[in-house]
């Protein structure tokens, strides 16, 4: 009971460490996973967005094909391409708006994962020209972490939309680019689910509570904490656990089933 606030936040980090839990997933079935909770999230808009992780070969990267939806993507119809989107390994052809992606990874050798999605309520807010405004203890895992493209390049196929796009994302997690959606560039496929996930629910509460009034500023030290102790890799791991197990109990199973292993 002597401990003071920063002493219990470094115990219970370590203890986090020590108790909470990963799924024994390999790196293609997380990425069929996060599509599949990013569906039941939302993120879902027909054939736009995607979803991409840097595979074991280097310079190439794995991908959803395009013509199938987020709620159809399994281990086994993944892609592996490389930076100018060539197929290595699968069937059917690539978004060609995933060349974007490819400026990102070599921006950003710490990036593991991009997601890049159009979900309603950051749709909403890209179309008003607002940025994201983190003012709630859930959405502080974004504090100071969310970059705003205020002017819409245009259809993400060229190179100028690449170079636009990871340079107004700079170092950070995340980015609402206006009158189109969402990117996250994360160290890791669970951390990048979990930002997509609460930048949307961060668009629907801020778009709601500025429809009642005004928003009250998160005091700067405060939001940093809470920013750091959210932002933890063993937290995203569970977090991401906890979302990949609804995922796979709403699963009638059959040919698209994302796993071929047991939820631990």
């Amino acid at each position: 009971m002597a401990m003071d606030k920063q002493q219990l936040i470094d115990r219970a980090k370590g203890q986090m460490q020590q108790h909470l839990t990963a799924g024994s997933w390999t790196l293609r079935e997380r990425v069929a996973l996060t599509c599949r909770i990013l569906f039941a999230q939302g993120h879902d808009s027909g054939l736009a967005g995607q979803i991409t992780a840097r595979a074991e070969q280097p310079g190439a990267y794995y991908t959803q094909r395009l013509g199938l939806g987020f709620d159809e993507i399994s281990a086994g119809n993944l892609l592996q391409v490389d930076a100018d989107l060539e197929v290595l390994e699968g069937r059917g052809m690539p978004n060609p708006a995933n060349r974007f992606h490819s400026w990102i990874y070599r921006a950003r050798p710490d990036v593991q994962c991009i997601i890049h999605t159009h979900p309603v309520h950051v749709s909403a807010l890209s179309m008003l020209g607002r940025p994201l405004r983190v003012a709630h203890m859930d959405a502080c895992m974004l504090y100071d972490d969310v970059a705003f493209l205020a002017k819409w390049p245009g259809v993400p196929v060229g190179n100028s939309e690449g170079e636009i796009i990871s340079a107004v994302l700079g170092s950070k997690r995340a980015a609402l680019l206006a009158h189109h959606g969402l990117v996250v560039a994360c160290g890791s496929v669970e951390e990048a689910c979990m930002m997509a996930i609460q930048c949307e629910r961060a668009a629907k509460l801020q778009l709601l509570a500025e429809a009642a009034g005004s928003i009250h500023e998160l005091e700067p030290e405060l939001a940093r904490e809470a920013h750091d102790w959210i932002l933890q890799g063993k937290r995203s791991q569970a977090g991401f656990a906890y979302y990949a197990r609804r995922a796979l109990r709403a699963e009638p199973g059959g040919d698209n089933h994302p796993l071929s292993m047991r939820v631990d």
